[in-house]
């Protein structure tokens, strides 16, 4: 078999995905000769665009196959979009899936990302899109459908940054010191997280995952890469959406769209804190506790995974971490620490 747009000969997973989407080419209408990557991903997941149509007499158009190599979560995927769809969530729909092998075949939710659509005209409007959506999936949760994101999950995202940040990129020791410091912010923010209502969580919320609907009927946003959801605390992904790995936005627009979801989401019955003072704590030492994973997240892919374009976003986070730190008297140690992390970047040649 003629592999389209192989990358290189050797690349045995698409072949294997290659001849899965043949035995579907039929129905689908597939035309494997327009396959070609649609995304990157910062997990081993890969995507691919091609020509095709879903089976209940659509007209034509593309499709999306996912090579998902175990133990990549293609079950999660189509448990999450269930529970999407059912809360009134745009996701894609699932067409043809192979768990065990790891490929999916799903519709197209397009090109038009968030992160390449948003402008000063429109993000109000998109924004608020986003976060009605989000309501509406808060609104549907139930507890013990999604794993819990507890307090061995919180710290375990956590460690990420002192093994892979401190240690490994910026080369210094974690010594008794900084261990003891860390220790009690982490402590801290899990406290936080743990105190606050918990609800489905989908994890990375934010406008790369997001996507534009065309009209004439746009139910914005489409929402992408889900299959990590979780059952956790209400602020995280208000926090992720607006606080993101790509996009900065200035505290007057995040204000207010903090106090529209605020607002929104009270009116959904949503069980957010009745004093928007503690509700914004709870969502920056929320926000905190996944600048400190991204930390070390995006220099674990640098390292081990080989893909150093991430690094580019370790300035906002640490912007982001140092903005809260100082905010809050009981972070205020950590922000020193942030402080004297800087200067070992400095001297060993990264900038922030």
């Amino acid at each position: 078999m003629t592999l389209p747009h192989a990358p290189n000969s050797t690349d045995a997973r698409l072949e294997l995905l290659t001849a899965w989407l043949h035995s579907h080419a039929n129905r689908y209408a597939l035309d494997l000769a327009t396959l070609v990557p649609a995304s990157s991903d910062a997990s081993f997941r890969r995507y691919f665009r091609l020509a095709g149509k879903e089976a209940e007499g659509a007209t034509g158009g593309t499709l999306i196959a996912v090579d998902a190599p175990p133990p990549e979560k293609c079950r999660e995927f189509v448990q999450v979009a269930q529970l999407l769809s059912a809360a009134g969530v745009h996701v894609p729909r699932v067409l043809e899936v192979d768990a065990e092998a790891g490929f999916m075949l799903v519709t197209d939710l397009g090109t038009a990302s968030y992160l390449s659509a948003l402008n000063q005209d429109n993000a109000r409007a998109l924004m608020r899109d986003a976060l009605d959506a989000l309501i509406r999936w808060q609104s549907s949760s139930q507890p013990n459908v999604l794993p819990p994101f507890d307090e061995a999950f919180l710290r375990r995202e956590m460690e990420l940054m002192p093994e892979w940040f401190i240690g490994r990129h910026l080369g210094r020791e974690v010594d008794e010191k900084t261990r003891a410091l860390l220790e009690r912010t982490f402590a801290l923010l899990i406290a936080s997280a743990k105190a606050q209502p918990q609800v489905f969580m989908l994890r990375d919320f934010m406008p790369r995952n997001l996507m534009v609907m065309p009209a004439p009927n746009p139910v914005n946003p489409g929402v992408l890469d889900f299959q990590d959801a979780v059952y956790g605390p209400i602020t995280y992904d208000v926090a992720s959406l607006l606080r993101d790995a790509f996009l900065s936005w200035d505290e007057e627009f995040e204000l207010d769209c903090f106090v529209y979801y605020w607002e929104r989401a009270k009116k959904a019955g949503l069980p957010v804190d009745a004093d928007f003072g503690e509700f914004y704590r709870q969502l920056e030492w929320m926000g905190l506790q996944r600048h400190i994973k991204v930390l070390g997240l995006f220099c674990r892919i640098n390292y081990r995974d080989h893909k150093p374009h991430y690094m580019d976003d370790l300035p906002r986070f640490i912007g982001y971490a140092r903005k809260v730190a100082e905010r809050y008297r009981p972070l205020a140690p950590f922000a020193r620490l942030l402080d004297g992390l800087e200067d070992r970047a400095a001297e060993v040649g990264y900038t922030f």
